[in-house]
């Protein structure tokens, strides 16, 4: 492993942007090292839903005080959540080997993922429990048991955003984003920091992109080398104050009381 995929796992990237960055390591290969930041404020669809009285899916856990409120709010795992790409001027060529798509404990790793059409996806199941995959709207990606150990390969059609689910595990969702200008990709670390592998010198656009949406602004980087664009970080989403709201009205409420 060359010093520039130890510096991506450093930086909490994952499997897949390796794979996805192999091309890269060529001559002429530069860096984008950068941050985002708000991701706190990121609600997966899976715990909207949930939300949902006629669901039904309740909860036992309680509010702790002694917890600060900021922590007490579901917020996604970035490292695997969070897709970071570096989408180039004109169309990139695919990995030309496999990526792999681990599913585990409930979830698959990555959950967002962003790649060139005609990238092939190797799914593998790593649970002692089968699962049963399904592509929403997907033809070509229909259900079908994967027992322990298991393996499917998918190659991702044309530009879109598209939906991977289960049938046996409703909550596991996956989104894959078909882009035909995607370099490279990074997923960043717990604290916010990522970086990217691009194959050459040249403008790129980064973009993040979250359950199959992009989110936040997209930024432009002119690349003569290694930029370092972590000095603005990129704002994937608004922190919500309803926390201090709430603190007020409770004031209000005590006075009243008084």
């Amino acid at each position: 492993m060359g010093a520039g995929n130890r510096t991506l796992v450093r930086f909490g990237a994952l499997g897949v942007a390796l794979a996805l960055g192999l091309l890269a390591n060529a001559a002429g290969a530069a860096k984008i090292k950068g941050k985002v930041a708000g991701f706190h404020a990121l609600l997966n669809p899976v715990w909207e839903e949930a939300k949902d009285p006629k669901r039904r899916g309740y909860s036992f856990r309680e509010p702790v005080p002694t917890v600060r409120s900021e922590m007490r709010r579901l917020f996604p795992h970035i490292p695997k959540e969070l897709c970071i790409a570096a989408l180039a001027s004109s169309p990139q060529k695919p990995s030309p080997t496999p990526i792999l798509i681990r599913i585990g404990g409930g979830r698959t790793t990555p959950v967002t993922i962003v790649v060139p059409p005609g990238t092939q996806l190797q799914f593998r199941n790593t649970d002692p429990f089968k699962h049963r995959l399904y592509g929403v709207g997907i033809k070509t990606f229909g259900p079908a048991d994967m027992a322990r150990g298991a393996t499917r390969d998918w190659t991702v059609p044309a530009p879109g955003s598209y939906e991977i689910r289960d049938e046996l595990a409703p909550s596991l969702r996956f989104w894959v984003i078909a882009e035909p200008n995607v370099a490279g990709i990074g997923y960043p670390s717990l604290k916010g920091d990522f970086l990217l592998n691009v194959p050459e010198d040249g403008e790129y656009t980064v973009q993040a992109f979250f359950s199959g949406k992009k989110v936040g602004p997209a930024k432009t980087v002119t690349l003569r080398g290694d930029a370092d664009i972590s000095r603005e970080p990129i704002k994937v989403a608004e922190e919500k104050k309803a926390d201090d709201k709430g603190k007020g009205k409770d004031k209000g409420e005590e006075k009243k009381d008084n």
